[in-house]
């Protein structure tokens, strides 16, 4: 199902050459990118933002107000409560978490080797280093060069009113 918008914003807009399959719910004045495929049985709130090429595993639920950045990836079953940054994949986890790059994704997409490189070693340093997103974010643009891709991947993370996903863990723990 598809909801209509409310007073809110008053548009639920879906873009172009996306793949909603069986059982998806699109909830009220949410915005979906284009090129996106949403599996069987997601649900997406009120108010969610899912970006471009984005792609979300069957039986995925993602709480209102919640944004999904341009190329992620987001695993099956996954209940995702936070912000996704660009460019990556998640685990479903519980908290949902950062996987790795959507290397595959991006590559077919048309990403250079160099590029996908990039966006690799900011995500090193934004999920993997330990240091919180906004130190992070301040090393990212000290040590990686500046581009398109660098920009959005630290403008996203800054802009985020819900926060960010957790990181990178080895563990399987669950967090407390």
């Amino acid at each position: 199902t598809i909801s209509r918008g409310t007073a809110s914003t008053g548009t639920t807009r879906i873009g172009n050459r996306n793949l909603l399959m069986a059982y998806v719910h699109v909830g009220h004045d949410c915005v979906v990118g284009d090129n996106c495929v949403i599996a069987n049985r997601v649900s997406l709130a009120g108010e969610v933002h899912v970006g471009n090429w984005v792609v979300i595993g069957g039986h995925a639920a993602v709480h209102q107000w919640t944004h999904i950045g341009d190329h992620v990836m987001i695993q099956g079953g996954a209940l995702v409560g936070k912000d996704i940054p660009p460019f990556i994949t998640v685990s479903n986890n519980d908290p949902v978490r950062f996987a790795c790059v959507n290397r595959v994704g991006l590559s077919r997409r048309g990403f250079t080797p160099e590029t996908i490189s990039q966006i690799h070693d900011a995500c090193r340093i934004l999920f993997q280093s330990g240091l919180n997103y906004l130190n992070g974010c301040e090393e990212v643009e000290k040590q990686i060069p500046q581009s398109p891709e660098r920009d959005r991947l630290i403008r996203f993370i800054r802009e985020s009113q819900r926060g960010i996903i957790k990181p990178y863990s080895q563990s399987n723990e669950k967090d407390e």
